[in-house]
C-alpha cells in the first residue's frame, strides 16, 4: 500500500504525506453523505466523532487525536467547572495551545518540504472550541444585554460530551473548515430550526454538484499556471537577477496561481458540508422558495478577484473565519452605546495574525491590513496611510522578501495589494 502511495504520489508531484492528506480530504464528501442515512441523534454524534477521529488518524498520524484532545477537554473543563469566565478562560488557554503548537510544528516550514501536520486542523478547531465556550457563556447573560448573533448562537443547556465531540471533529468542517456553531450543529443532527422539515427535505446533490465543479475548475486552472508561476522561484538565484517590475509581476501572478490552490480546497469542504444537509441554510424570497446553501461558503471567487476595496476582503475570502473574527473579537471589544473605532480593528487583525502562525510575514500582513481598511473608507488620513502601507511593502518585497515573508504570507500580501491599488 505505501509503494503503491510512494508511485501515486511521484505521478502527481507531490509528497507522501501531503497524498495521503488529500485523499483524506477528498473522502470526506462520502462519509458525510453516509451521516444523512445513520438512525438517531446519539448515533449522529458517535459517527461524526468517529469519522473526524479516523481521519486525522490517517492523514496526520495517531498523534494527531491526542493534540486536538488537549484544547477540547480544556474548553469542557472551562464550561463545566466555571460557566461565568469560561468564554474568557478557553479563550486564552485555546489560542496559547495553538501558539504553542505554531511554534513546535513551525507548519510553514513542513509544508515547503513536501510534508504536513495538524496543525491547519487544529487551528478550525480551536476557533469552535471558543466560540462553544462563549456562547454557553452566553447563556447566562439577560436577552436584552445580547447582540442578535449572540441571541441567535448562545447555549442555555450545557452540552454532553458526546455531542461536544462529534461537533469538534464532524469530519467534513475538520480539516480545512468551514467554522459552524454548536448551536447550528445540534439543531441539524436533531432536525430543528430550519431542518425541522414538515415535508420532503430539500435535495442536496445539485448544489453539491456544482461545488465539485467548481473545486475541478479551480484544481485545472492551478495545474495549469504553477508551472510557470511556483512560489519556489523566490528562493531561486535567478529571482534576485530580476529588475523590480517583472519582480512585481512575477509576484502577483504567482499569488493570483496560488490562490485557485485554495479555492479547490475550499471547494471541496463546501461540498462535504452540502451533501450532509448542515450546509442549508433556509429558503429564498423568489416564487416557488429555492433552498439556499451558502452556510458551508468560504470563498466567492468572483468577488476575491473582483474586489474593489479592502473592505470588501474579509466578506468574500475566509468567508467563516471572517464571520468567526467579528462575532467573536470585533463585537466583543465594542463599548456598550460606543461606536468601534481602530482599536478593535487593529485587535481584530492582530488575533487573526497570531491565529494564522508567528511568522514575521503573518504579523506584517494582518497589522497592515488593518490601516489598510481604516484607509478605505476615505479620509484624507486614510489615504495617506494607503500610500505609506502600500510604498513600505513595495520595499519589504522587493528588499526583504525571502528573509520576511513565508510563502502563503506572498500570497496573502499581493491579494491584499492588489485589492488597495484598485481602492
Amino acid at each position: 500500500m505505501e509503494l503503491e502511495l510512494e508511485t501515486l504520489a511521484a505521478s502527481m508531484g507531490v509528497s507522501v504525506p501531503v497524498l495521503r492528506f488529500l485523499l483524506c480530504f477528498v473522502a470526506t464528501i462520502p462519509v458525510s453523505f453516509l451521516w444523512r442515512v445513520v438512525p438517531g441523534r446519539l448515533a449522529k454524534h458517535v459517527y461524526s466523532a468517529f469519522t473526524g477521529a479516523l481521519f486525522s488518524h490517517l492523514a496526520f498520524g495517531y498523534s494527531s487525536n491526542l493534540i486536538f484532545l488537549v484544547p477540547m477537554l480544556l474548553g469542557y473543563a472551562a464550561m463545566a467547572l466555571y460557566r461565568p469566565k469560561c468564554g474568557i478562560i478557553t479563550f486564552f488557554l485555546a489560542m496559547g495551545y495553538l501558539i504553542a503548537c505554531h511554534v513546535y510544528y513551525m507548519s510553514g516550514d513542513a509544508w515547503k518540504e513536501g510534508g504536513i501536520d495538524a496543525t491547519g486542523a487544529l487551528m478550525v478547531l480551536t476557533l469552535k472550541v471558543i466560540s462553544c465556550a462563549i456562547n454557553y457563556n452566553d447563556g447566562l447573560l439577560k436577552e436584552e444585554d445580547l447582540r442578535d448573533a449572540q441571541k441567535k448562537y448562545r447555549l442555555i443547556n450545557f452540552p454532553s460530551l458526546i455531542e461536544y465531540f462529534g461537533y469538534c471533529l464532524c469530519c467534513g468542517s475538520h480539516f480545512a473548515g468551514p467554522v459552524f456553531e454548536m448551536k447550528d450543529y445540534l439543531d441539524w443532527t436533531e432536525g430543528k430550526g430550519i431542518w425541522a422539515h414538515s415535508g420532503k427535505a430539500p435535495s442536496p446533490y445539485g448544489a453539491t454538484f456544482r461545488a465539485l465543479v467548481q473545486a475541478a475548475f479551480c484544481m485545472a486552472i492551478y495545474l495549469y499556471l504553477v508551472p510557470y508561476h511556483p512560489l519556489s522561484r523566490f528562493s531561486e538565484p535567478i529571482y534576485q537577477e530580476w529588475g523590480f517590475w517583472r519582480k512585481l509581476s512575477y509576484q502577483y501572478m504567482s499569488g493570483f496561481t496560488a490562490r485557485w490552490k485554495y479555492y479547490f480546497i475550499w471547494s471541496i469542504s463546501e461540498a462535504a458540508i452540502i451533501i450532509s444537509g448542515l450546509g442549508f441554510s433556509g429558503w429564498t424570497e423568489s416564487s416557488p422558495p429555492k433552498p439556499k446553501w451558502d452556510r458551508a461558503k468560504n470563498v466567492d471567487i468572483l468577488g476575491v478577484e473582483l474586489a474593489k476595496s479592502s473592505v470588501v476582503l474579509p466578506l468574500v475570502w475566509n468567508i467563516q473565519v471572517s464571520t468567526w473574527l467579528r462575532h467573536y473579537v470585533y463585537e466583543r471589544l465594542i463599548t456598550k452605546g460606543k461606536k468601534p473605532g481602530f482599536f478593535q480593528l487593529l485587535a481584530t487583525q492582530t488575533v487573526s495574525a497570531v491565529w494564522h502562525g508567528l511568522y514575521p510575514g503573518y504579523m506584517l500582513f494582518f497589522v497592515q491590513s488593518a490601516l489598510m481598511i481604516a484607509g478605505s473608507r476615505g479620509t484624507a488620513m486614510g489615504i495617506l496611510i494607503v500610500i505609506g502601507i502600500y510604498l513600505l511593502f513595495v520595499y519589504a518585497s522587493y528588499f526583504l522578501s525571502e528573509q520576511l515573508f513565508t510563502d502563503g504570507n506572498k500570497l496573502q500580501i499581493w491579494l491584499s495589494l492588489r485589492k488597495h491599488l484598485s481602492s
